[in-house]
């Protein structure tokens, strides 16, 4: 351990400054693993520090293209080390993921090493939500995102809230058969009052916005009819159309698009992937 160490400090002492990022003299766990003995704990210490140092050298390295290439052998050997090491999994995934030149930009390596951690616990839920949020983040992939959500929340001991943001996320993706489904389950299951009502809220967002998608086709044909976009409610519907909570729908004469009063109690709505379209 004293020779990697010592080695590890010579090198930070001579190397160039483009040396960087460039060269790692172990790589292998498995052998760094073996050479530590009693000692991986101290050991998986030291590549952590050595995780924040280059991380932090490269963000604050001025000119020229910042590259982060040691960023995940490191942290690998810090969690081969110590497969507990909980910050490592975490903070490290957020270096991973942060697009540069703020990070690595390499969503899929923080997913592979929270995918690790959570083979090394299956209890910690935390590490299921957090691969979720990078799914959500950083890759924009909302359906992998919600997956894993639900996964979080299938998990023992995992808050009751994380099955209703599998909910929103999947709403925020446009499959809101699934979200009413997730909400509906949260409204009859949950024990606590503030959780029932968050269910309720969304229920009634998702109802405005099926009402919303419904009132722009009628929109839309009549446009196709007639040439025009209608001008008034009564042009198309025989009485001025109101979301859940009784706020009137405000219909826009020049495109058509239908959004919802400024002082609705559903503001604001998520943006799916059909709102972002319009």
């Amino acid at each position: 351990m004293a020779s990697i160490v010592g080695l590890q400090a010579m090198r930070d002492r001579y190397a160039p400054p483009d040396a960087e990022g460039t060269a790692l003299y172990v790589r292998s766990p498995a052998f760094v693993k073996r050479a530590m003995l009693s000692y991986r704990s101290l050991a998986a210490d030291v590549y952590w520090m050595r995780a924040l140092q280059h991380y932090g050298r490269t963000r604050l390295q001025q000119g020229g293209r910042k590259r982060y290439d040691l960023l995940f052998p490191i942290l690998d050997l810090a969690t081969t080390l110590d497969p507990n090491f909980t910050i490592a999994y975490r903070f490290g995934a957020i270096f991973l993921a942060e697009p540069p030149p703020g990070g690595a930009g390499r969503p899929d390596q923080a997913i592979a090493l929270l995918q690790k951690g959570l083979d090394a616990q299956p209890s910690r839920w935390q590490y299921a939500q957090d691969i979720g949020f990078v799914h959500y983040w950083w890759k924009h992939d909302y359906q992998e995102a919600a997956r894993w959500f639900l996964r979080a929340a299938e998990i023992p001991g995992s808050p009751g809230w994380m099955k209703g943001l599998a909910a929103v996320t999947e709403a925020k993706h446009g499959d809101r058969a699934t979200s009413r489904r997730l909400w509906t389950g949260i409204l009859e299951s949950a024990d606590e009052e503030w959780l029932r009502a968050q269910a309720q809220f969304r229920l009634r967002q998702l109802q405005a916005m099926d009402e919303i998608e419904a009132l722009e086709a009628v929109a839309r044909r009549y446009h196709e009819r007639t040439g025009s976009w209608p001008r008034t409610w009564a042009a198309i519907v025989r009485r001025i159309p109101a979301d859940p909570d009784g706020f009137a729908y405000q219909l826009n004469p020049d495109t058509g698009a239908v959004t919802l009063d400024r002082a609705s109690t559903v503001n604001p709505l998520p943006l799916d992937e059909r709102t972002a379209r319009r």
